[in-house]
């Protein structure tokens, strides 16, 4: 038909028909491939265990379905002639989609992974720097993705990406040396979600503070120590300085020093010794038995019993040893041992004459 070799923008109607065809074609055959093979693999992933790969078939779809269509719409424009210009410039567009689309599949893939096992992984957690990590996580890799596919989406259209990178590698320096100290607090929380030296809860002694764990963060730490005040501590400094984890120490040393009276004669210090082994006996339930207990000194006003025993991580730091002063205190009084206190004889001049 002659009407199809009419031209319009250098090419015949003929030609435009055809790439109509090709691009019109190309999208509905994609949305079918959509919908129907969409359905299929969703019903034969159903069957599996894994949710992995429901998970992958779902997010790689829409890419299918955009590569398919940029697909046709280049092999469209290919029923066409604008110039080598123009050519040129189409063809590197199309390499910047295809790269572009792969970019988006890989990264809408990696960011379903963190949702669907990494952030219930979290959840499980009572640590609250778990809950920061995996937004951070999920970002940071996203980010990456997306900027690594752009430089590769640059360099299929042709473009001089090594000076590019050039010019990200000295910017990227000068901002590291900007942010040094919040990456090293980046870091430093990443070694104390690792390493996991403390939870949230336990008592920690460091750089002087000692307190008890209320917040784990990427950045800091926010400690309240015995006093009741909020320490925030930088999370670098885990990194290079001694910490003590009171919390997880197996049991508690308690030591108990007790002075008699100088008259109290070698069979009553004996006596005193096993009241004192009788009271640590009798509380095994937080007091690890077999203390140590001996007659320690001569001291300037009193006869010195010691006794060295050991609080369970079940009982408690400061209640048990009381428990076990009072106790003391009524025995000693009951069996009629005094405790002796400083004393001093004072002489006067006719007293010291004589």
């Amino acid at each position: 038909m002659e009407i199809l070799q009419n031209t319009f923008l250098g090419n015949t109607l003929e030609h435009w028909l055809i790439a109509l065809a090709w691009a019109i074609g190309g999208i509905i055959v994609a949305r079918l491939l959509y919908k129907i093979v969409g359905n299929i693999a969703r019903r034969i992933t159903s069957k599996t265990r894994s949710n992995l790969d429901d998970l992958i078939v779902d997010k790689l779809e829409e890419p299918l379905v955009l590569a398919l269509t940029i697909i046709a719409l280049r092999t469209a424009y290919g029923q066409l002639t604008f110039g080598d210009g123009v050519d040129h410039f189409v063809d590197a567009a199309m390499k910047v989609a295809y790269a572009l689309n792969v970019t988006w599949g890989i990264a809408r893939l990696v960011d379903a992974v963190i949702l669907n096992f990494f952030v219930p992984f979290t959840l499980k957690k009572e640590s609250s720097m778990m809950d920061q990590f995996g937004p951070i996580l999920r970002k940071g890799l996203r980010s990456s993705i997306w900027a690594f596919g752009l430089i590769l989406a640059l360099n299929n259209a042709g473009y001089d990406v090594g000076a590019l990178i050039a010019g990200l590698g000295i910017g990227g320096l000068a901002l590291a040396m900007a942010a040094k100290d919040f990456v090293s607090n980046m870091f430093g929380g990443i070694t104390v979600f690792v390493d996991q030296p403390f939870k949230v809860g336990d008592r920690i002694q460091i750089s002087g503070y000692d307190g008890t764990i209320e917040e784990i963060g990427l950045r800091s730490t926010r400690l309240r120590t015995l006093a009741g005040r909020i320490v925030i501590i930088p999370n670098f400094k885990f990194t290079d300085s001694f910490l003590e984890n009171v919390t997880i120490e197996p049991s508690r040393k308690v030591s108990l020093t007790l002075g008699l009276t100088y008259d109290t004669t070698p069979e009553r210090v004996q006596e005193a010794m096993g009241i004192l082994g009788q009271i640590v006996a009798e509380r095994s339930d937080t007091i690890e038995p077999d203390p140590t207990i001996w007659f320690e000194s001569f001291g300037d006003f009193s006869l010195n019993i010691k006794m060295l025993y050991y609080v369970k991580k079940e009982g408690h730091w400061a209640n048990d040893p009381s428990a076990v002063n009072l106790e003391a205190l009524k025995r000693f009084n009951a069996a009629g041992l005094d405790f002796a206190f400083p004393t001093q004889t004072l002489l006067t001049p006719d007293v010291a004459k004589d």
